[in-house]
């Protein structure tokens, strides 16, 4: 008979999450994640397979976190411009840490040999421009931006910035710089 699982599922990959953000994936050992979790090697391997399984549940878990943040975000009233500014840092890591976001940081690590990874990544990325697109639209049409640049072009602009900017993060960039990116960012919409 098996034993009962002693931890909850989603708080465990939350915890590795934070591990492999910290850390990166190649530098985390399947003894950090178990310790991190707070469960044995065993349970790790039996509830998750392996590491890389657990990486790409912890990306995808971080996907949910994102979207569903900035649904939040955007739901709420208010400047267009602001909520912009607002996910755009949130995003990048400004202020908050010096880790930059856990996808550009899986991307960059492992973007030439994992497939997977590249997957997850890139349908994170789309979905973010999408939403930056819509919210650019939004903009325009109650003249808050000017209409003369399509919402496409200036999402994927956000998009690469907010990339860039998590990169910066990471390398200890200053918040006030990076801030100062992010409102001229928007600022030229």
């Amino acid at each position: 008979m098996a034993r009962p699982r002693l931890f909850e599922t989603d708080a465990a990959i939350d915890k590795a999450m934070d591990l492999f953000w910290l850390q990166g994936y190649a530098a985390t050992t399947p003894q950090e994640l178990a310790g991190q979790m707070g469960i044995g090697k065993g349970s790790l391997y039996n509830t998750f397979g392996s590491k890389h399984d657990l990486f790409l549940r912890a990306l995808r878990r971080y996907t949910e976190m994102r979207l569903e943040y900035l649904a939040d975000l955007f739901a709420a009233p208010g400047p267009v411009g602001s909520r912009l500014e607002t996910a755009m840092a949130v995003l990048a890591g400004v202020g908050e840490h010096r880790r930059g976001c856990v996808m550009v940081n899986a991307a960059a690590e492992l973007g030439t040999v994992d497939d997977e990874v590249n997957r997850i990544a890139d349908e994170l990325f789309t979905r973010i421009e999408g939403i930056f697109r819509d919210a650019i639209e939004q903009g325009q049409q109650s003249g808050e931006f000017g209409a003369d640049r399509p919402a496409d072009s200036a999402a994927g602009q956000l998009l690469a910035s907010v990339i860039g900017l998590s990169v910066l993060v990471k390398s200890g960039g200053r918040p006030e710089a990076c801030a100062t990116v992010v409102a001229g960012c928007v600022g030229g919409l």
